[in-house]
C-alpha cells in the first residue's frame, strides 16, 4: 500500500538513556513504537562529551530504525535530542553522523521545549484537571516539570535524571544508605528552588507521570510479566507504592534486582537513580498519587508533524 508523507509521520527521541521511535498514521494512530537503551549520556555529566562507544550504540540503533522507516513509501520524520546532547561539547560531530545515518539533522531541544512537547503528548491522551495539573517526565539526564490549567502555563527542566543521579551518587552495589540520602537530597534542593519560584506547582490537584523511570516503577508495582507501557496508561500509582518499589530495588544487588517482574534488564542499573528522583519529587509535593501516562514527547512531536494543536 502506498502512503503519502501526509499519512505517516515518525519521531525519534535521542535521549540520555534510550533512543526511541514512534510511527503514527493519521488514520490509524500509532502503528509502531520502539524503545532501545543506548545510554548516550554515559559519563557525559563528568566528561561533558559523548564517548565514541556511546555514539556508536545510537548510530547502530538508528540504522535499525532506518530499515523500519524504509518499509514505508513516504513519511515525515523529525529527530530530537535532549539532555546528553545539551551537555556535550562534541554534539555537532555526533549530529553529522546521525544525519548521515537517518537522513535528518537532529534538533537540539532546550529543557523548556522538551517539556512543552512532553506536555503536548500527555495532554492529548488524558482528561486533565483544569484547576491545575503537574506533569513530571523523568529522563536519563534531566527531569521536565510542566504545570497546566486549561493550557500549558509553565515548563521547566532540572538537571537530574536516572543516569545522571546514578553516576553522581550511587557507586556501591547495592547503594549505601548515605548515597541514597545524598541523591534524594540533591533532587529535593533543586525542586524546592523551583517550588519557591512557582508555588502553584505544589498546589496542583492532579499529578501525571510519564517516561521510562515512572513507567518502570508502575510496571514493577503491578509485577507486569511482559513490559508493556501502553497497558499502564491511566494507572494510579500511589506514593506508598512508589516508596515500596524504591525500598525493594534500592536494597537489592544488581544481580538480584534484574529478576523483578516489570523491570527491563537494561534499565536495572539506573532504575534506583530514577527512583531517587521520583521519591524526592513526591515527598516534596507531599502527593498521595500520580496518574501514569504512556504517551510522551514522541507523541508531542508526532502531533506537531500532523498539524495538531
Amino acid at each position: 500500500m502506498t502512503h503519502s508523507a501526509d499519512d505517516i509521520v515518525a519521531a525519534i527521541d535521542i535521549g540520555t538513556n534510550s533512543t526511541n521511535l514512534r510511527i503514527v498514521s493519521r488514520r490509524n494512530g500509532i502503528v509502531d513504537s520502539r524503545i532501545t537503551v543506548t545510554r548516550l549520556g554515559q559519563d557525559v555529566d563528568q566528561n561533558r562529551s559523548l564517548s565514541e562507544e556511546a555514539m556508536q550504540r545510537v548510530i547502530s540503533c538508528l540504522a535499525d530504525y532506518r530499515q523500519v522507516l524504509d518499509t514505508y513509501d513516504s513519511y515525515s520524520l523529525r529527530v530530537v535530542a535532549s539532555s546528553a546532547c545539551r551537555d556535550a561539547s562534541n554534539r555537532e560531530e555526533f549530529f553529522t553522523r546521525v544525519e548521515k545515518t537517518i537522513g535528518v539533522q537532529p534538533e537540539l531541544l532546550s529543557g523548556q521545549d522538551e517539556g512543552r512537547l512532553a506536555y503536548q503528548g500527555c495532554a492529548s491522551n488524558l482528561v486533565l484537571d483544569p484547576v491545575g495539573h503537574l506533569i513530571i517526565d523523568i529522563g536519563g539526564g534531566s527531569t521536565e516539570i510542566m504545570l497546566g490549567t486549561t493550557q500549558l502555563d509553565i515548563a521547566r527542566s532540572i538537571d537530574v535524571g536516572a543516569v545522571r543521579i546514578t553516576e553522581r551518587h550511587l557507586r556501591r552495589d547495592p547503594p549505601a544508605p548515605e548515597e541514597l540520602l545524598n541523591a534524594i537530597g540533591e533532587v529535593q534542593d533543586l525542586f524546592e528552588d523551583l517550588l519557591r519560584e512557582f508555588p502553584d506547582m505544589a498546589r496542583a490537584p492532579q499529578i501525571i507521570g510519564t517516561a521510562g523511570t515512572i513507567i518502570t516503577v508502575a510496571a514493577v508495582e503491578i509485577g507486569q510479566r511482559v513490559f508493556d507501557p501502553a497497558g499502564l496508561h491511566a494507572f494510579r500509582l500511589t506514593r506508598s507504592a512508589i516508596e515500596d518499589v524504591f525500598r525493594t530495588l534500592a536494597t537489592e544487588s544488581l544481580s538480584d534486582r534484574v529478576h523483578n517482574p516489570g523491570l527491563p534488564r537494561d534499565r536495572a542499573d539506573v532504575i534506583v537513580g530514577g527512583c531517587c528522583v521520583l521519591v524526592a519529587l513526591m515527598r516534596s509535593l507531599d502527593a498521595d498519587e500520580m496518574i501514569i501516562s504512556a504517551y510522551n514527547i514522541l507523541d508531542g512531536v508526532c502531533a506537531e508533524l500532523l498539524g495538531n494543536p
